[in-house]
């Protein structure tokens, strides 16, 4: 980034630093001069801003993400003020505009560095979203206890981690229902099945040219239609859920596959032929080779689908434990932060499965262009 806009960013955010000192933090017009250890914290952020507009280099990052750490600490341990929580005022939101203004400074700056070694670009790419996801996290909360809005309509993520860490034991319970016994026995089935199908279309071309019809069609279907009737034929439990993502997981993975394997290009397939490979070596060495994108490509779609799709499908009938269960039954209860807590427990398999699946997809086409430095 520009130095001179680096700089000037930071003297903004020290501006708002010095407005936080002038301005009430709480509606009895309470001055931040008035509390003891915050004003020394925040006074600190504002010496770290002054410094990194200052050096306003590469090293002026470092310095500016020390100075918004110490602002965050400082808005967080406001809110614990019954004064403040729920009528926060200008001083208030001053310090949390430094902080979030210094973030965003670094979040630039840091996706914009280029040429670095190996493993300083590796932990690069591994910072921006951590910093960027708990920005988020920190607005999020800040927001919310700060305007006061009722738990009922959003509680803030301290509250939803809180429920999270004090539930362990039912989450675990829900994990295994929902994820275990649904998404991977259905996920097996449904790509495993998917694959098999696009095999057989590729070798015969008249199941090609009637299947891929029949998956345009049923990709279209809505789940919530053709979940009731997965519960119907297979029972409340798990069975019905792994129906549904065998259902949601198939179509992709034929689609997918299909197209990879007719990917590989004419002079390897004269050059199969040329050698009198059999159809078997023809599909083993050239054909599954090639698709072997597709088929990932189609694994990281079926990974969040397959989730998905048995967390609806729990939504109309299920033994007493399961993510979709749990959401809909809190909910009802305005339980809202076991609801985040659900959410959040489904979007970390979610993130860690479709992580596997990106692993084993490095592992196994490493040869191919878009993994080649």
């Amino acid at each position: 980034m520009d130095p001179r806009k680096l700089r000037l960013g930071f003297l903004l955010a020290t501006g708002a630093i010095a407005l936080a000192f002038a301005l009430p933090t709480a509606p009895e017009s309470v001055a931040l001069m008035a509390r003891p250890y915050l004003r020394e914290i925040t006074a600190g952020a504002g010496v770290l801003f002054l410094l990194a507009a200052w050096l306003a280099d590469s090293r002026a990052i470092v310095v500016g993400l020390a100075g918004a750490l110490l602002a965050a600490a400082a808005s967080l341990a406001l809110l614990n003020d019954a004064s403040v929580a729920g009528s926060a005022q200008a001083g208030f939101w001053m310090i949390v505009i430094a902080a979030w203004l210094s973030v965003a400074l670094g979040l630039v700056n840091l996706a914009s560095l280029q040429k670095l070694r190996r493993r300083a670009q590796q932990a690069v790419n591994l910072l921006v979203p951590l910093l960027f996801g708990a920005t988020a996290f920190y607005l999020w909360e800040v927001a919310v206890r700060g305007l006061g809005v009722p738990t009922v309509l959003l509680p803030p993520p301290s509250a939803a981690a809180a429920r999270f860490f004090a539930s362990l034991p039912t989450l675990a319970g829900d994990f295994t229902q929902t994820f275990i016994r649904g998404v991977l026995i259905g996920y097996a089935i449904g790509c495993g099945a998917g694959l098999l199908v696009a095999i057989l279309a590729h070798r015969y071309q008249f199941l090609s040219r009637g299947l891929l019809p029949l998956g345009n069609f049923f990709s279209a279907l809505p789940l919530v239609g053709v979940a009731p009737i997965m519960v119907m034929w297979f029972g409340f439990d798990w069975p019905s859920k792994a129906a549904v993502v065998v259902l949601v997981t198939f179509f992709p993975m034929l689609v997918n596959a299909i197209a990879g394997l007719e990917a590989s290009g004419h002079i390897e397939r004269d050059l199969m032929r040329s050698y009198a490979a059999s159809p078997r070596q023809s599909l083993t060495k050239l054909y599954l080779p090639a698709a072997l994108p597709f088929i990932f490509n189609a694994l990281k779609i079926n990974a969040t689908l397959a989730l998905i799709g048995a967390i609806v499908a729990e939504f109309f009938g299920t033994p007493t434990q399961g993510i979709g269960f749990r959401i809909s039954t809190e909910a009802g209860r305005m339980a809202l932060d076991m609801v985040w807590a659900e959410i959040a427990l489904a979007a970390l398999a979610g993130m860690a499965f479709y992580g596997c699946v990106t692993l084993a997809e490095r592992a196994t086409t490493f040869w191919h262009p878009s993994y080649r430095t």
